[in-house]
């Protein structure tokens, strides 16, 4: 049987694992050196190592020399490592609230001063996304 093309299975392949999330949290709270980042995630270093590769690899983060003696480098995110803030959120809202026990351990604020709460929404008319007010017009790849 063969398997469904499916763009949230290709986007898993780049960023669906552990340490590459919790690198890119990191990354996103302004931690962009690696001794920085396996302080704050736990993980080891060579698996760190390989997850920062691989981001890098796929044009998510940018690996920015900020030394030259010793070469030393930090991770920059990318537009497309950027776009995956929202995501991330979301992720940690979810978590928030289906998860963790107790108060939300990380709390951002908007420009606006408010508790940031993100909400997905419809870039056309900006009506939420309820699963009950959507229509499936291709499901891989082919029109329904």
């Amino acid at each position: 049987m063969p398997v469904r093309e499916c763009s949230i299975a290709n986007a898993l392949s780049v960023v669906g694992e552990r340490w590459t999330l919790l690198a890119l949290r990191e990354v996103m709270l302004g931690q962009r050196r690696f001794d920085q980042i396996a302080a704050n995630t736990g993980a080891s270093r060579d698996i760190l190592a390989a997850r920062l590769r691989k981001l890098v690899d796929h044009g998510v983060l940018e690996k920015v020399r900020y030394e030259e003696h010793p070469p030393r480098y930090e991770y920059v995110p990318t537009e497309a490592g950027r776009a995956l803030q929202p995501i991330l959120q979301g992720l940690m809202q979810w978590g928030d609230r289906y998860v963790t026990e107790g108060p939300a351990p990380t709390v951002w604020e908007h420009s606006c001063g408010a508790e940031l709460h993100t909400k997905p929404v419809c870039e056309h008319c900006g009506g939420p996304i309820d699963s009950g007010q959507l229509t499936l017009v291709r499901l891989g790849g082919v029109p329904q």
